[in-house]
């Protein structure tokens, strides 16, 4: 089974949520339908639009990488983002 770490991000680009997964379609659909609730990071900032994404066979790996990147400036996760993504579209609608 595949595991996903991934960076989603707010309508104006302002704020970035790092996550890791199994089931990426599935969790964004949760951050869109969470979207303004107070009672998660993600919610309370509206990050549900996909900026970058990472696959990974094991999921200590993953887990290791998301908090690798959490731990990272904003402006070392804005240079791994455009290394993939220059124009930091937004990956899924």
């Amino acid at each position: 089974m595949p595991y996903f770490v991934y960076t989603t991000t707010n309508p104006a680009k302002a704020v970035l949520y790092i996550g890791v997964i199994n089931n990426l379609a599935h969790r964004l659909a949760q951050h869109y339908d969470n979207r303004g609730k107070a009672e998660t990071f993600a919610g309370r900032y509206f990050c549900h639009h996909l900026l970058y994404v990472e696959q990974f066979a094991d999921i200590a790996n993953a887990i290791a990488w998301e908090k690798e990147l959490k731990g990272w400036s904003r402006a070392k996760k804005e240079a791994l983002i455009a290394t993939g993504n220059p124009e930091w579209e937004f990956l899924v609608e």
